[in-house]
C-alpha cells in the first residue's frame, strides 16, 4: 500500500493510506488521540505494579512509545505484546517526529522499539519490554491473559473483517477479569460484542474530533 506521512493538527505525524482513504491516527492530533484513548483512558486506569498489554495494530509504534514513557512515570513494569501483519518500512518510521515532543533521550527509546527484532521479546528499558508479533490476527491466538487490550485496527468501514465476532471475541476473551478493553471506536455493534464476552461497557468522552470512545471491563 502507498503511504504518505502527513502532519496532524497537534504537529505530530500520522500516515495516510490513499488506497484505503484512511489515516493511522486522527488528523486532529496523532499524539493527542493516542494519549487520550490509550494512556489516559486505558493505562492510567489499571492499578497494578506490573501489567500485560496486548495491542492489535502496532502501526507506527506510537502507542508502544507512549506506554514506554508512561511506565517510567507510573513506576510500573509493562509487558507489551503487539501484532502487525504489515510492518512499516524503517525509512518511514525513522521519519516520524514523535520523539521531538519529548526530551532528547526519547529519540533513542523510539528507535529501540522499532529496531528490535520481530517475534522476540526484548527489554527496552527497566520498566518496559515488548514482543512485536508479525502475523495475521485471523490466524493468531493470544497466548497470555492480559490486563489491558489496545484495539487499534483501521476503522470498521475500511477493514470490516478486523471487527468481526471472531476477532473481537478471541481478543476480548484473552483479557483478565477486571482487565480493560479500550478502543477509539464507539460503534454499537462493538459494544454488543463486548457485552456478549461478559464485559461492562463504559461511555467515555473522546479526544477532539471524536464524541465518544469505548472502554470495557471484563467481569
Amino acid at each position: 500500500m502507498d503511504k504518505k506521512i502527513i502532519v496532524t493538527e497537534d504537529g505530530s505525524n500520522t500516515i495516510f493510506v490513499p488506497s484505503l482513504n484512511e489515516h493511522y491516527h486522527s488528523t486532529h492530533g496523532a499524539i493527542q488521540e493516542s494519549m487520550h484513548v490509550f494512556i489516559k483512558s486505558g493505562l492510567r486506569e489499571v492499578a497494578k505494579s506490573e501489567i500485560s498489554i496486548f495491542e492489535l495494530g502496532f502501526g507506527t509504534g506510537l502507542n508502544a512509545f507512549l506506554t514506554a514513557i508512561e511506565s517510567e512515570k507510573l513506576m510500573i513494569k509493562v509487558n507489551y505484546s503487539s501484532i502487525e501483519k504489515y510492518p512499516l518500512d524503517s525509512r518511514i518510521t525513522a521519519s516520524l517526529n514523535y520523539s521531538e515532543f519529548f526530551s532528547h533521550d526519547r529519540k533513542t527509546l523510539f528507535s529501540k522499539i522499532h529496531d528490535c527484532d520481530w517475534n522476540q521479546r526484548v527489554d527496552i528499558s527497566d520498566n518496559f519490554n515488548i514482543i512485536k508479533i508479525k502475523a495475521d490476527i485471523k490466524e493468531y491466538y493470544p497466548e497470555d491473559n492480559y490486563d489491558l487490550i489496545f484495539f487499534d485496527a483501521f476503522g470498521p468501514d475500511k477493514q470490516a473483517d478486523m471487527w468481526s465476532n471472531e476477532i473481537i471475541y478471541k481478543i476480548a476473551l484473552s483479557c483478565n477479569k477486571g482487565g480493560l478493553f479500550i478502543t477509539y471506536s464507539s460503534r454499537g455493534e462493538l459494544k454488543r460484542q463486548l457485552k456478549a464476552c461478559n464485559f461492562s461497557v463504559d461511555h467515555i468522552p473522546g479526544p477532539p474530533g471524536k464524541r465518544e470512545i469505548t472502554r470495557a471491563t471484563r467481569l
